[in-house]
């Protein structure tokens, strides 16, 4: 699939990124690129040590590459750190990442209540809106992480990062550490608000269903850079070992059958 001509909410040119050993650079990679358009859905994918996260933190400007550019909604990632800069970029941590001495409410009400600009009940409002947004009752807002289960986490986690109304939501393992039932009610939920608030989204995740389940755009990182992008479909075809391991195990296959044979309505 060619990449849509709608504008770039993520551009990366040239990137080079590593460190150094005994005088020696290691490169995490090398010359890549990478363009994200208004509105995709784009699963990264790779092996070990590819750097994915790190890719995730570049885009959040957390860290800074030996070479290129990462350029965010129009602007270089690095702008992120400015105050108030980073609201435009929601963060879903791969283990939701909450505040354990923190309500389900006020874990929400967290990026809000640190501008110190607005009043108690507009962010306690704020919050509440953005609890029931991701499925959850108002009565589950005075509990506390440790009460929750694992999918009542990553909901929570996820409210926080769109309590700022961000147009781009990066996501870390979405999926991770959940039942197979729990999964698929948190992509729903995922594909739901992806449709209906126009966000673009960028997700590291190594789990076959969730990538066939909600991916526009799939983005290989091999040998230090982006070797290929496209649907799922074109990506899995894709003549390269690592590809070749990875949607060609059972998983892999079972994903595969649920694209040649979609559910009625599917």
């Amino acid at each position: 699939m060619s990449e849509t001509q709608a504008p770039a909410v993520v551009e990366i040119e040239n990137l080079s990124s590593g460190f150094r050993v005994a005088g020696r650079t290691s490169y995490v990679h090398r010359n890549l690129d990478l363009r994200i358009a208004q509105g995709e859905l784009v699963s990264i994918v790779g092996g070990s040590g590819s750097g994915k996260t790190t890719l995730l933190r570049q885009m959040l400007g957390l860290e800074r590459p030996m070479r290129g550019r990462v350029q965010v909604l129009g602007a270089p990632a690095s702008e992120l750190a400015a105050p108030g800069a980073a609201s435009r970029v929601g963060m879903l941590f791969q283990h939701g990442a909450l505040f354990s001495a923190f309500s389900v409410l006020e874990n929400i009400a967290f990026p809000l209540r640190e501008l110190r600009t607005l009043p108690a009940d507009l962010v306690r409002d704020a919050a509440l809106v953005k609890l029931q947004m991701v499925g959850l009752d108002p009565a589950q807002a005075h509990k506390m992480p440790a009460d929750l289960s694992g999918g009542m986490v990553k909901r929570v986690a996820l409210a926080r990062a769109l309590v700022m109304d961000p147009p781009l939501l990066l996501l870390d393992e979405p999926t991770a550490g959940l039942d197979p039932d729990s999964a698929d009610a948190f992509c729903e939920l995922l594909r739901e608000l992806h449709r209906e608030l126009g966000l673009t989204v960028v997700m590291v995740t190594h789990d076959l269903d969730t990538i066939f389940e909600l991916s526009t755009r799939v983005a290989v990182l091999a040998e230090k850079k982006v070797i290929t992008s496209g649907t799922p479909r074109e990506v899995m075809v894709h003549p390269h070992p690592f590809i070749r391991d990875f949607f060609q195990g059972e998983r892999g296959r079972r994903a595969q059958a649920l694209l040649h044979d979609p559910a009625p309505g599917g």
